[in-house]
């Protein structure tokens, strides 16, 4: 990715919809703020964020309404997809660009799904932290896929 897609990237990681406003895409940009505004209002996640922060991962899962919770990773993770894309018109060129973010949305919801039951090195990570830890297996299974299918044929 060159430095223009990867500013885009940053802005939308910091809030779904910066990109597509530095993009020029107006009404996307602020079609992706409102849902993300509605999806976190009506999930309680900011609260959640706090709780989580603080130490009080049961509290978190008190506040967390899961059922929004489980829109925000295809918004968030579609939303830096589509700004990426969309960098210097038309940004990187490779048909599987994808692959990354969509691995990633999908680790973070299966997260999202076993937050109330998985334990790592015996702490429950909760609603925020397991979700962001998955992040991590799904970017480089995504990366990973994407160079295998794009590897030359020898």
């Amino acid at each position: 990715m060159d430095k223009n897609a990867i500013e885009k990237l940053l802005w939308s990681i910091a809030l779904p919809g910066f990109g597509q406003l530095l993009n020029q895409k107006y009404i996307k940009g602020i079609l992706f703020i409102t849902l993300e505004f509605i999806v976190n209002i009506q999930s309680n996640f900011n609260e959640a964020i706090i709780s989580s922060f603080q130490g009080n991962i049961n509290t978190s899962f008190e506040q967390i309404n899961l059922k929004w919770l489980m829109f925000y990773p295809c918004l968030y993770f579609f939303s830096m997809w589509d700004a990426v894309k969309d960098a210097n018109g038309g940004g990187e060129k490779s048909p599987f660009l994808f692959l990354p973010f969509v691995f990633a949305a999908y680790f973070v919801t299966v997260g999202l799904i076993y937050s109330t039951k998985v334990k790592l090195f015996g702490l429950l990570f909760g609603p925020v932290f397991l979700p962001m830890l998955f992040v991590i297996p799904g970017v480089l299974i995504g990366l990973g896929l994407k160079k295998l299918i794009t590897m030359p044929i020898k």
